[in-house]
């Protein structure tokens, strides 16, 4: 094989705007000659890809994996420019592909599907690459659920809930739950304090400003406090199925112990 040096990379992309790694596989495959190379790349339509790489990628699909016998699990997105690919049977394929991957042997799956992607950059003549991933390996007597919704034939919101001392039932209720109420954090601690803190001195001076009378402000803004952690803390969320009940509520004696959501577009 030939030696390709960094130089050797750097010029091949001045001279056909390829991607790096595309760039350096053009020369391992044609022994180092750039001319061969600058060829492969036309020929493999990769001149170029590094121009497209600059292009918003505002759509994608979604994918939900929970395997290994419910203790690992993995959402992929897949993002790229338009509807019309996002919902294309390679490219939900692709993704679905990704998550089980990554579900089962961790990032060096995504990693192994490279080449395919940049097959699909061609194939599909768009800006595509995976976006947002995780993964979840659940504790000793964890149960892990998930939620996929889907939209025009691909997933488009994907959701993993891991639960202790709860069923496969309660864990896919609140994975639905979050799917649709979109909380940011799970408990209140986990709000970051500088959140917290701007808030209540934002909260405080619209009560001054309102006329509030002063002895009543420390009320007024622990509660409006209150609704705005609601509306971000999943725990303290109104359950879907039943607002009567909070998260927590519904929980009883069952321990939520992480979530993770996934959203095209956001």
């Amino acid at each position: 094989m030939a030696n390709v040096t960094a130089k050797d990379v750097q010029a091949l992309r001045q001279a056909t705007g390829a991607g790096i790694l595309d760039a350096r596989r053009a020369l391992v495959e044609n022994d180092g000659d750039a001319e061969r190379a600058m060829q492969w790349l036309r020929e493999q339509g990769l001149a170029g890809a590094s121009k497209r790489s600059d292009r918003e990628r505002s759509e994608g699909a979604i994918s939900v994996v929970v395997t290994g016998e419910g203790r690992l699990g993995a959402i992929v997105a897949l993002e790229c420019e338009t509807d019309f690919v996002a919902k294309s049977a390679d490219f939900v394929r692709l993704v679905d592909t990704l998550a089980d991957g990554l579900a089962r042997e961790g990032e060096a799956a995504v990693e192994a599907v490279t080449d395919e992607i940049d097959q699909l950059k061609v194939t599909l003549k768009e800006n595509i690459a995976v976006g947002k991933r995780v993964r979840f390996e659940a504790a000793e007597g964890g149960v892990l659920e998930s939620y996929l919704h889907v939209q025009n034939g691909r997933g488009v919101n994907g959701v993993l809930v891991e639960l202790a001392g709860g069923s496969a039932e309660l864990a896919h209720d609140i994975a639905v739950h979050i799917a649709f109420a979109r909380p940011e954090y799970l408990r209140r601690e986990d709000v970051p304090e500088d959140l917290v803190t701007g808030e209540q001195t934002t909260v405080e001076a619209m009560a001054r400003n309102e006329g509030k009378p002063e002895a009543q402000l420390e009320k007024i803004v622990e509660g409006r406090m209150n609704g705005w952690f609601k509306e971000r803390v999943l725990l303290e969320q109104p359950f879907a199925k039943d607002e009567k009940r909070t998260i927590t509520q519904v929980l009883g004696s069952a321990e939520l112990r992480r979530f993770a959501q996934v959203l095209i577009g956001a």
